[in-house]
């Protein structure tokens, strides 16, 4: 088969297939996706010879903006004998190269998530049958591809497979991350999230760390602000609303009762900006941009609320709009984006300058 799979949140397909129309042409390799509505996942069919795993290969997965998952399917397995599941998969993979990791997944749908006890019961069976004929190594390798058993019922499923350098390293591509039971709201886990997904471990001692200030717009009741305050920040928290009484008693947070879109720092010493106001997204795009422009923060996260229709291209556009702008000012902008696990109508997008970053972890860069 030439198809590749993108795993996506339920709702969401059609804005997966626009995006990688797109991302495919731009790399000359053409194809069709095939959409069903709410199902969790899309199917892009290439019309070049093993264009699927050039995709695989060339298409950076972390610049996807509504893929959890992406990889290049095998062979999908229909109506299987129920008595006897794994021989029919081990025989598919018989002339693939030997896999370092296996995951049994489904579709993030509530139909799926019912097959979620078989999938990881059925895993143990299957990952001793693989080993046992050479196809899996006897410990996991992050240097060898990953094998993906999609079931989409317990007698079907789709085979594929997925490079360590350019996938999630997560089961259905999904972060498993706790609310925390003292967090405002719940709202925390999207910035947990985008902290996890987007700053490198190795750069969250000078990224995410005691000493740094923040601004968090629009943060009643202080979901995001939670996230910075635990990582020793000193936020100032501009809301007309309440915030939790808990951070403020921390010491670390101000309350500033003020429009989020008029407020400015009178002292332009913050690190992080973070937003999660809920705006139209070429207002919140607009507002962020004259945060870089004014000289007002360092490095910032926020989120755009998306239409109910043609998301993907509203999505495009604010972020060619903010590029264009970014780009008129000194420095090497990087702009990411990403529909987060715990987002739901919106997109997360992280903006930095990697001229002042990179100055940061030679040590020549004073906050």
């Amino acid at each position: 088969m030439n198809h590749l799979m993108f795993y996506c949140r339920p709702g969401f397909e059609k804005d997966m297939a626009a995006e990688i129309q797109d991302k495919a042409v731009a790399l000359e390799c053409f194809g069709f996706s095939r959409v069903a509505d709410n199902c969790g996942f899309v199917l892009f069919e290439c019309y070049g010879e093993q264009d699927a795993e050039r995709l695989a290969r060339r298409l950076p997965f972390r610049e996807l903006i509504f893929a959890r998952q992406m990889l290049v399917v095998i062979e999908q397995l229909n109506g299987l004998d129920l008595k006897d599941r794994i021989t029919p998969i081990v025989e598919a993979v018989k002339k693939m190269p030997q896999f370092g990791e296996l995951r049994v997944e489904t579709a993030d749908t509530n139909e799926a998530k019912e097959l979620s006890t078989f999938c990881r019961k059925f895993s143990v069976p299957l990952r001793q049958a693989l080993r046992a004929a050479g196809k899996l190594t006897p410990d996991e390798d992050p240097r060898r591809p990953v094998l993906h058993l999609f079931f989409l019922k317990n007698d079907s499923v789709w085979i594929g497979y997925s490079y360590p350098n350019n996938n999630s390293p997560f089961h259905m591509g999904i972060p498993r991350l706790r609310s925390p039971s003292d967090a405002p709201s719940r709202s925390t886990l999207k910035l947990e999230e985008a902290f996890y997904m987007f700053i490198p471990q190795d750069d969250e001692e000078y990224r995410l760390c005691s000493g740094l200030t923040a601004v968090d717009l629009g943060a009643s009741p202080g979901g995001w602000t939670y996230q910075l305050v635990r990582r020793g920040m000193m936020v100032s928290a501009i809301d007309n609303g309440p915030m939790d009484e808990a951070l403020m008693e921390t010491g670390q947070v101000k309350h500033i009762m003020a429009d989020g879109f008029t407020y400015r720092p009178t002292k332009k010493n913050p690190y992080w900006l973070v937003c999660d106001m809920v705006e139209k997204p070429a207002r919140i795009t607009h507002l962020v941009a004259q945060w870089f422009r004014e000289g007002c923060c360092q490095e910032a996260i926020f989120n755009l609320k998306l239409p109910m229709k043609k998301r993907y291209a509203e999505v495009e556009h604010n972020l060619a709009v903010l590029k264009e702008w970014l780009a008129e000012l000194e420095g090497d902008y990087v702009i990411q984006a990403k529909q987060l696990y715990h987002d739901r109508e919106e997109i997360t997008v992280h903006v930095y300058d990697e001229k002042k970053l990179a100055r940061r972890r030679s040590g020549a860069y004073n906050v």
